[in-house]
């Protein structure tokens, strides 16, 4: 099946890359703000929170296309990578958390949580797709 005549998932795409480039605005404005300006204060809670609303819209496409798709094969495959990502990156965080707690292993920046889990979602979606080839 072609991917690009499935509306849901043009929708999908559309959605998901205007999230992608007001993340990437967000945090270019953000950081510029930061490095150059040094604000304080709300200022500065609503800077480092523009990135973060830009990933959430992200989810929240990725949610709705979810709910739009109609093909209950490519959704089940969908939701089974979420459901190995997920628990993927429960188990790397979980250990790390363990590792810096009990010899010192340096702390994992939390910015990271959400890459981690859409490459292992990646790498789920492609182990479920060659399955079923």
């Amino acid at each position: 099946m072609n991917c690009m005549k499935n509306p849901a998932v043009r929708r999908y795409l559309a959605r998901f890359s205007a999230a992608m480039v007001l993340y990437a605005a967000f945090l270019v404005l953000s950081i510029w703000l930061f490095v150059h300006h040094h604000p304080t204060g709300p200022v500065a809670w609503l800077l480092a929170f523009l990135p973060a609303l830009a990933i959430i819209l992200q989810i929240a496409a990725f949610g709705m296309y979810l709910s739009e798709e109609k093909d209950e094969f490519q959704r089940n495959l969908q939701v089974q990578a979420l459901l190995w990502g997920i628990g993927a990156t429960l188990s790397v965080t979980v250990t790390w958390g363990f590792l810096e707690s009990f010899v010192q292993l340096r702390q994992m920046d939390l910015i990271l949580v959400y890459p981690l889990f859409c490459g292992l979602s990646g790498v789920a979606l492609a182990i479920q797709q060659m399955r079923y080839k």
